[in-house]
């Protein structure tokens, strides 16, 4: 029996009461926050990195050699020179995702190079071989070059069916993403930009509902004006909301049409000037606290905290406020202070708070439905299909003040989502092969649940080792 066969169907905006969290002091709070921190800096020297490359073949002897390498692999290679398009039947392009940085934007950290941001694309990789039984590879560059960027992802498309572009500094990753999808035939994103907005938009579709508000009627702050919230600024609009009914800020203030500053370097911030001919019909001048005064939705990707947004700046917002508070690796006010200031739905980019709303529940599924027809592209609409399946699940499951978005416990929620996107990338003629819905939930199924045991199987048999005590 396949996945949607078992399907639930919820009543609409069905909604739970939040339960009633224990009473925790601030003291136990932080600590508990500190604490991936600290595990962090004892696990990752014990175990040296985080993924490795293991066969998926068997190996029953030598002679299997001559059938893997020499002289057997001949036969698949010059089946490959008589029809290119084996080359996804016949090796692990289909499944093989490139994850390429420069390290000049990694999480809140900024510009600290790619052998200071490897770590972070290895636990990426991990992350999409866990969540979406995605063979991902972290490749940071020792270029900061936009060009030269481009040409070493144009170099690597005979191996991958998709590219991952991930903590490359604006304005520059806006051309690049750009110039990569026009310019290459596999699907190439750059998850700052869509796999953030992705559930940014699946966030504040579950939190309108717990609040009985509308997307086109609310105004809604961007905090920050970097590539997340840029991106998610459009998608919201393409699902939606009103363009004057948003406001974003940077770091020099709201922005506008009449900022000198922006239409000096529109050619450079082409995205941030548009956005600005658009947005903030009141004209609002200001900076965060002018943004998110009578604001019924704040998304914050801006810098680390806490301290970053003030709790009378919450206290400003409107009645029953949403509040995304995303910054990596702490956000710019901590869940319980904006709870304390007045907002009723509260969410951050962690995993250790309710509501992780984080590019996590997004690339792993939307890579694989990528992956499983083949797709040249990952387009908005696909972005805006996996935003609406991540909602529609959580949803199932009963929303409350605690619960607008999915677990990634879960593997129909991966597969789901993956399945949505290889629809929606069939639908607007970007897929190589097609598949029926049934067939892409339970493909996706069969990989993430393949991927899920191997791990579990090695840990039991002690090939990964138990963490240090």
């Amino acid at each position: 029996m396949g996945i949607a066969s078992r399907r639930r169907v919820a009543p609409k905006s069905r909604r739970l009461p939040a339960p009633r969290p224990p009473e925790i002091s601030d003291a136990e709070k932080l600590r508990r926050a500190n604490l991936p921190k600290e595990l962090s800096a004892k696990y990752h020297p014990f175990y040296e990195g985080k993924v490795e490359v293991v066969p998926k073949v068997p190996i029953r002897g030598n002679d299997d050699f001559a059938i893997w390498y020499t002289p057997g692999v001949a036969e698949a290679c010059l089946q490959i020179k008589a029809d290119p398009l084996k080359v996804w039947q016949l090796t692990n392009k289909w499944n093989n995702v490139a994850i390429v940085t420069d390290g000049t934007r990694v999480l809140g950290l900024g510009d600290i190079g790619p052998e200071a941001g490897l770590p972070v694309m290895e636990g990426k990789a991990l992350l999409f071989k866990y969540l979406g039984g995605v063979d991902a590879f972290p490749v940071p560059v020792a270029t900061k070059d936009p060009e030269e960027i481009i040409q070493f992802v144009k170099w690597l498309t005979p191996a991958f069916g998709g590219v991952n572009l991930e903590d490359i500094a604006q304005p520059k990753c806006f051309r690049i993403l750009d110039r990569l999808r026009k310019e290459t035939d596999i699907a190439v994103w750059h998850d700052d930009q869509q796999g953030t907005a992705t559930i940014n938009v699946a966030g504040t579709f579950n939190a309108l509902k717990v609040v009985g508000k509308k997307l086109s009627d609310v105004a809604i702050a961007l905090i920050g004006s970097g590539a997340s919230n840029i991106r998610t600024a459009k998608i919201l609009i393409a699902a939606g909301a009103r363009p004057g009914n948003l406001r974003l800020v940077d770091s020099k203030g709201l922005l506008c049409p009449h900022r000198k500053d922006l239409e000096d370097a529109k050619d450079a911030f082409r995205e941030k000037w548009e956005l600005a001919q658009v947005t903030n019909r009141e004209d609002r001048e200001g900076g965060i606290p002018e943004a998110m005064r009578g604001a019924d939705v704040v998304i914050a990707a801006s810098r680390p905290g806490p301290g970053v947004i003030q709790k009378d700046w919450v206290a400003s917002m409107a009645d029953n406020a949403i509040l995304f508070a995303i910054a990596n690796p702490v956000p710019e006010i901590w869940p319980w202070e904006a709870k304390e200031a007045g907002a009723r739905v509260v969410a951050t980019g962690r995993s250790d708070f309710p509501n992780q709303v984080n590019n996590s529940l997004g690339f792993p599924g939307i890579f694989r439905g990528t992956l499983d027809v083949r797709a040249t592209t990952i387009s908005d609409e696909m972005c805006i299909a996996a935003a609406k399946e991540l909602a529609a699940v959580a949803e199932e499951r009963g929303l409350n003040e605690e619960h607008i978005v999915p677990g990634m416990e879960e593997v129909e929620v991966f597969a789901r989502e993956a399945a949505a996107v290889a629809l929606k990338a069939m639908d607007q003629g970007l897929a190589r092969v097609k598949r029926t819905r049934q067939d892409l939930l339970d493909r996706a199924t069969q990989i993430i649940r393949r991927a899920q045991r191997q791990v579990a199987n090695a840990m039991t048999k002690g090939f990964i080792r138990p963490p240090p005590r």
